[in-house]
């Protein structure tokens, strides 16, 4: 490169530096004087044109009228916010904008035409505004475009910066717009804020807008994202934004209250995606400290399947409570290792981890004696409703004898407090995962009950609840995994419902859950309303930043293809076998069964049976016997007695 070269790079680079540091009102100023000069342009052009003339003669009519062009002009470009764009960033698509404003504008420059023709002040030729219009567009629109051309020229911009708007306008949202300014790929085009009394303000050096304006200033934009900082403001309200904001075919992101950032220069990293739990409106209740405190503090606990979803968020929920020893069981290599490495950075806590299966009686109750474990977490289990309905004896191994196994465990081993997790689809199962979970629950029960004849102090009890969000085998990753492919987004069908929770909350209300134990209990967790999945997927969909496409649709969006019920599912599930039965706790969203309904069902002579189909690989059988059981239980009848119909698994719960 020869220097002279060079020299006239520098000079464009720092041209362009100053004209970017340049305050924007006097940007606006700027653009002001150019459309001026624009539109005296393309009025003299017409007049040329019209007449052959590169030199038409200036009368007082043709002066004044030049005169009145900008006059008439720039209120209108003011009005439909030409000098609200920021010419680095200005999309394909406000040229259309450039079109309305110079039609508006022209339209009203004839109105006066008109009425100065009226008065005897001269004629004007009848194509000269229409020139006027074409040239003036051109000039108007070229200036922009051209200016947004020499900005970015040799700046290294990247392809993937995108204009923004912040939705607020507290301390939070200044802060960030001020942090965004000239950092990373995002150029904030302006705040939303609910309240009007900040519309038409400026917050940080930008213009606030009231949220009903949305539509118009995304596609007047091309904005692609918009980050929300709102999280000091109630529940509901929040729901309200981000279900106004997710139809609107941008991304949505989210940042923390500015009293959660440590450090305000980070803030900029600190920008993350909507988690879908914050569309479930779910009302937050903050955890009884005391509850945790019982449970977990000084005591040694095991949590089976610690490297699941609900199993690993037990565990890092337990090590924050500082417990003595935290001991993990686990049948898989890889999900041990991670969690069991997450896990020892925590201080002050002894990490135990163990490979191995809960059907291994000897390894469980070993592993219990050596490290004089207190309390059980039994989180192992098969949930994948599909899959164990195609693997129906390692379910029923796993799932069944596999609490068998560690409850009897630690009811030999005098473990003083263990906790089932369980499912809602217990619930009148209709699929052998659910059934198998029934079965684990009245296998708790029965041990119970055998703690509370013999007055042991021990405490065995169940905690029933839906779907959590991220766990393993949910909806929501294969959704996510769906729209990163571009779809389609398979949903079973349009009125399928399921309860949801986040992962978190439901491990904070497992351990209180269990810290109320009386024994026996089945605690019902507050699941909140049942989501439509079809809406959880059209929302997830809006939250990438996509539409959802209809049927009639030919591009664009991404399609949502209904594939049928699965073998085993529901339309819906349920938390109660009789809602009359539950009874309120100290924590408000966690219900009590009614202990005076326990009954002393005869679960182990059905558990002979069954342990007797495995060993014969009868598949059928172990099928009709856990559906039996379950039907008997549910209608009190005798345990010896098989009553159940034909395929119960396939008909309507009374």
């Amino acid at each position: 490169m020869t220097k002279n070269k060079l020299v006239d790079r520098m000079v464009v680079k720092t041209i362009r530096e100053t004209i970017i540091r340049t305050p924007r009102r006097w940007k606006r100023v700027l653009m002001i004087i150019m459309d001026c000069m624009s539109l005296l342009i393309a009025l003299w052009a017409a007049y040329a044109l019209r007449l052959s003339d590169w030199l038409p003669a200036v009368t007082s009519e043709r002066l004044t009228l030049a005169i009145l062009a900008p006059i008439v002009a720039i209120p209108v470009f003011i009005r439909l916010g030409l000098y609200r764009s920021v010419i680095r960033y200005l999309p394909e698509a406000a040229i259309w904008t450039i079109i309305q404003a110079m039609t508006v504008a022209t339209v009203s420059w004839v109105i006066i035409i008109f009425l100065m023709e009226m008065a005897g002040q001269g004629i004007v030729p009848r194509s000269v505004p229409f020139l006027y219009f074409l040239i003036g567009t051109l000039l108007v629109g070229a200036t922009r475009f051209v200016a947004k051309w020499i900005l970015n020229m040799g700046t290294g911009m990247r392809r993937d910066e995108e204009p923004i708007f912040i939705y607020g306008a507290g301390p939070t949202a200044a802060q960030l717009a001020r942090a965004l300014r000239g950092h990373g790929n995002r150029y904030v085009m302006g705040l939303i804020d609910d309240d009007p009394v900040n519309h038409g303000r400026d917050v940080a050096g930008y213009r606030v807008f009231p949220p009903h304006q949305l539509p118009s200033l995304v596609e007047r934009y091309g904005i692609r994202e918009i980050v929300l900082s709102m999280s000091s403001i109630p529940a509901e309200s929040r729901l309200a934004v981000i279900a106004r904001v997710t139809g609107l075919g941008v991304k949505v992101r989210s940042i923390p209250d500015i009293s959660d950032i440590v450090d305000g220069r980070y803030i900029v990293n600190q920008i993350r995606e909507i988690e879908i739990d914050e569309l479930l409106g779910r009302s937050f209740v903050p955890p009884d400290r005391e509850l945790l405190a019982q449970a977990l503090t000084g005591k040694t606990v095991m949590v089976t399947g610690a490297g699941g979803s609900i199993g690993s968020q037990l565990c890092r929920l337990i090590v924050s409570w500082k417990p003595s020893q935290l001991i993990l069981l686990e049948a898989s290599e890889y999900a041990l290792y991670r969690i069991e490495q997450e896990l020892v950075r925590e201080d002050g806590t002894s990490i135990i981890p163990v490979l191995g299966s809960v059907t291994d009686e000897r390894l469980v109750r070993r592993t219990m004696r050596e490290y004089g474990v207190q309390v059980v977490y039994h989180a192992a289990a098969h949930k994948h409703v599909p899959l164990v309905e195609a693997n129906v004896l390692e379910g029923i191994r796993n799932n069944v004898l596999g609490t068998l196994t560690i409850a009897r465990a630690a009811a030999l081993e005098n473990v003083s407090s263990f906790v089932l997790i369980s499912s809602d689809k217990a619930v009148r199962p209709t699929n052998v995962m659910g059934a198998t979970k029934r079965w684990a629950e009245l296998i708790v029960r029965q041990i119970a009950v055998d703690a509370r004849n013999n007055k042991r102090q021990q405490t065995f009890c169940a905690v029933r609840f839906g779907n959590v969000i991220g766990s393993n085998g949910s909806v929501v990753p294969l959704f996510k995994e769906q729209i990163a492919k571009g779809g389609p987004v398979t949903v079973t069908d349009p009125e399928m419902t399921r309860y949801f929770m986040s992962i978190p909350e439901a491990a904070e209300l497992i351990v209180q859950a269990g810290a109320m134990s009386e024994g026996g209990d089945v605690f019902l967790l507050d699941m909140g309303e049942p989501v439509s999945i079809r809406e959880l997927a059209e929302n997830m969909i809006r939250l990438a930043g996509f539409s959802v496409k209809g049927k009639k649709a030919t591009d664009g969006g991404i399609a949502i293809e209904y594939v049928g019920i699965r073998p085993g599912e529901k339309l819906f599930e349920e938390l109660f076998y009789d809602i009359q039965n539950a009874k309120p706790t100290r924590h408000p969203k966690i219900q009590r069964a009614d202990s005076s309904a326990i009954l002393s069902y005869d679960i182990f002579s059905a558990l002979t049976k069954l342990h007797e189909a495995l060993e014969t690989d009868n598949q059928d059988g172990a099928r009709k016997l856990l559906f039996d059981v379950v039907y008997a239980e549910a209608h009190g009848l005798p345990a010896q007695v098989s009553s159940a119909p034909e395929n119960v698994e396939k008909i309507a719960w009374e």
